[in-house]
């Protein structure tokens, strides 16, 4: 599923099962499953994000899934939004010793960016329940654009709570997706949904890392 960026993947690991368990930013247990629950789970999210656009991992913690994109995806650009400073560290360490210059680092809140940037594709992993998660991301989101939430196995229960602020938002699509069947074993949960479109003659807001 890596390709051509195995190397950058298994240097990533590399990171998480060393810096990033030395830091506390993921559990010393999560070592022995990093390819199967983790790395792998991402790749196979990163099916759903078209090769070129502009992506923000809201609340990127360690880089999952926002670093594997950043990989599997090197014409998009990438924005890791994260408000913890030693969560940055680490994701900057990632960014140069990975050589993703396709990708930048950003400290900070949703609440921070929402207004300023706008992404074609948000993506979050383990950040709040969908109730909260929703507004967060679409804040994020321009008019049209994509929102990929991972989720565990209650996602449609989730969903279910979330459906009258899904609706009060106007979220269009919304659906649980299972991406990587066949590649991932089990594969991964994903509340996928979309913002609203723009009103007619509104200016869509344009997106991209460097903001």
């Amino acid at each position: 599923m890596f390709g051509s960026a195995l190397g950058q993947a298994e240097r990533y690991a590399e990171l998480l099962a060393g810096r990033a368990v030395e830091r506390g930013l993921i559990g010393p247990r999560e070592t022995v499953r990093l390819w199967d629950r983790h790395l792998m789970n991402c790749a196979a999210v990163a099916e759903l994000i078209p090769p070129a656009c502009s992506v923000i991992d809201l609340g990127s913690g360690a880089g999952l899934p926002g670093v594997v994109i950043a990989m599997l995806r090197p014409q998009a650009t990438v924005i890791l939004l994260e408000p913890m400073a030693r969560r940055v560290a680490f994701l900057q360490e990632c960014v140069a010793e990975l050589g993703l210059a396709n990708t930048a680092v950003c400290r900070g809140r949703a609440e921070d960016l929402a207004g300023r940037v706008a992404a074609d594709v948000v993506t979050a992993r383990a950040v709040a329940p969908m109730e909260r998660l929703a507004g967060l991301a679409l804040g994020l989101a321009r008019p049209g654009g994509l929102v990929l939430a991972m989720k565990g196995a209650g996602a449609a229960e989730e969903l279910a709570r979330a459906r009258p602020v899904l609706a009060r938002l106007r979220a269009q699509d919304v659906a649980v997706v299972h991406p990587g069947s066949g590649k991932v074993s089990p594969p991964p949960t994903v509340i996928r949904l979309s913002a609203p479109a723009a009103a007619p003659g509104t200016p869509e807001t344009p997106g991209g890392a460097g903001t």
